[in-house]
């Protein structure tokens, strides 16, 4: 993690709510987009105000009759037997499904989202959906729309937020990222053939009470989304920039996503044939 100290020495001049706007307009980000981000806040460089401002600035251009999105996935709240990075003692495993706290929307605080992630879901009039691994949050027009009715089987699925902003024809924001952190290819893991299927478990409120809910899902695979990625921008039509200090990229959900299930597909095929030869 980059230090205050170093950050301030990359920075030529300070980041401002107002810089960001300007920047995130001259990208290409519209009033009353439906916008799912994925950020980093060391990447813009040193922000006047941090990742307030950051959330502030992404509101005043999308406006009132646009829709901002973000994953707010927290993924410590699934089973320790799994756990790798890192595990924690076997023995430990029997207490902490026993107290593991169940997932709140208002009170479960992200793993691994970063500053701008968790600002933002704290934020006035942010809807968070129900699902305690990997909810999304959403501020704006549709944001009860695409937080609503989030399936607690195949979680980035066909009832997920993500379809959601499928639907609304949204577009996605890398804020100093990489297609790695791009949660809605997702969805083409579920929509191209040949997933596999496994078990996930959290614990979570049913009719008042706390209990640990078995959850089906497909094996979900991230390692791959930049290659993927790669090639998507070598045939599709995408707007690069710089935000702040940060290299951000910005696309339609819609054409990554039907991109991303043909890529898939064919490397699923390709894979099945490599495994009979």
């Amino acid at each position: 993690m980059m230090s205050q100290e170093e950050l301030i020495a990359r920075t030529p001049e300070p980041r401002t709510r107002e810089s960001l706007t300007r920047d995130l307009r001259q990208l290409g980000v519209e009033a009353g987009m439906t916008l799912i981000v994925h950020s980093s806040l060391s990447s813009l460089g040193w922000v006047s105000g941090g990742p307030v401002a950051v959330v502030q600035a992404l509101m005043d251009v999308l406006t009132n009759e646009g829709t901002l999105v973000a994953p707010t996935q927290s993924g410590g709240l699934s089973d320790p037997t799994y756990w790798q990075n890192p595990p924690v003692p076997r023995e430990w495993w029997p207490l902490i499904q026993e107290t593991m706290p169940a997932y709140d929307p208002q009170t479960t605080p992200t793993l691994g989202m970063g500053a701008i992630v968790e600002t933002f879901r704290n934020f006035p009039g942010v809807l968070r959906s129900d699902h305690p691994l990997v909810s999304l949050a959403a501020w704006g027009r549709h944001a009860e729309f695409i937080t609503a009715k989030h399936s607690l089987n195949y979680a980035l699925g066909e009832n997920s937020p993500l379809a959601r902003i499928y639907d609304l024809d949204g577009y996605i924001l890398l804020l100093g990222v990489g297609y790695d952190r791009c949660t809605s290819l997702h969805l083409a893991e579920y929509r191209a053939p040949g997933s596999t299927e496994i078990t996930q478990s959290a614990p979570i409120f049913e009719h008042g009470q706390r209990v640990w809910k078995q959850l089906k899902d497909i094996d979900l695979d991230s390692d791959i989304f930049p290659i993927l990625g790669t090639e998507f921008e070598q045939q599709n039509k995408f707007l690069m920039g710089k935000v702040g200090s940060a290299d951000a990229r910005l696309f339609n959900q819609r054409l990554v996503i039907d991109f991303g299930v043909q890529w898939l597909t064919r490397q699923r095929q390709k894979g099945s044939q490599d495994q009979l030869a």
